[in-house]
Formats: C-alpha cells, sequence, structure tokens
C-alpha cells in the first residue's frame, strides 16, 4: 500500500455500497462520478477526497476524506436531506469491501447544503464528508 493510493477502490467500495441499496434506488436517478448532461435529478455524485498517511506499527495507513454530493431540485433541502439520511445509513460507522485494503473505519463528518444562485435557481446541493480509515492488509 505504501505506492499506492486507495483512492480508486475505496471509490468503487463506496459506488458499490450506494448502488446495490434498493431504498436509495427508489430516492434518485443515479450515482454518478461523471454527470451526463441531461441526467434527472435528484442524483448523487461521489466527488472529491482529500488522503493522508496514518501509518501504524509498522503497516501503512491512510485516512481519506470523502464529499458526496446530493443534487435535486425539489422545492426546498427535504428530498435532498432525505436522500443523504439514506446515505449516512448506508456508510456511517459501517463496513466496506475495499478490493486490496483493510477496512478500519467509516466516519460522517459534515454536511452543508447550498442553493444554487445561477438562474433558475431551483437547484438544492447537500454536500456530505466521510473519513474512510484503511490500512495495508495483515492477511
Amino acid at each position: 500500500m505504501s505506492a499506492a493510493a486507495p483512492m480508486a477502490p475505496l471509490q468503487a467500495a463506496v459506488h458499490a455500497v450506494l448502488t446495490g441499496d434498493d431504498e436509495l434506488a427508489e430516492l434518485i436517478t443515479g450515482v454518478h462520478d461523471y454527470v451526463p448532461e441531461g441526467t434527472a435529478y435528484p442524483y448523487v455524485v461521489i466527488g472529491e477526497a482529500l488522503e493522508t498517511p496514518d501509518n501504524a506499527h509498522g503497516r501503512f495507513g491512510r485516512q481519506t476524506v470523502l464529499t458526496l454530493h446530493v443534487w435535486s431540485q425539489y422545492r426546498g433541502y427535504g428530498e435532498a436531506l432525505a436522500i443523504g439520511a439514506r446515505v449516512m445509513t448506508l456508510l456511517d460507522h459501517q463496513p466496506l469491501t475495499i478490493t486490496g485494503l483493510d477496512h478500519i473505519a467509516t466516519r460522517y463528518e459534515l454536511a452543508q447544503t447550498l442553493t444554487d444562485p445561477e438562474p433558475p435557481g431551483d437547484i438544492r446541493h447537500l454536500i456530505q464528508r466521510y473519513r474512510i480509515l484503511t490500512g495495508q492488509p495483515t492477511g
């Protein structure tokens, strides 16, 4: 793990969890890394990540702060917040299967609501951040 960053397998693991949940699927039109033009609202985007070393006792580790974005055109924040609540249920303190890495913990860090000021001004945006700790496989 010293030479490879966990961002790609971690993103794949989060994508698998989010797309594998029927309840979330009923709330959104999709989970994206890249959002194709014309995608219908609401949807979730797996966004930016910040990775830092978190080595411990002879084992390489990383802390990755992953940002998720919920986009909605619902009047008010109710829809985005309901979607965010489901995402939190799926990720916060839940196990992840990450190819090539041991998952240590996933912790919810923050959420922020925003309204897109550009016309037509009817887009709601919920940002959520999760801190995901991974380590070099022990087995």
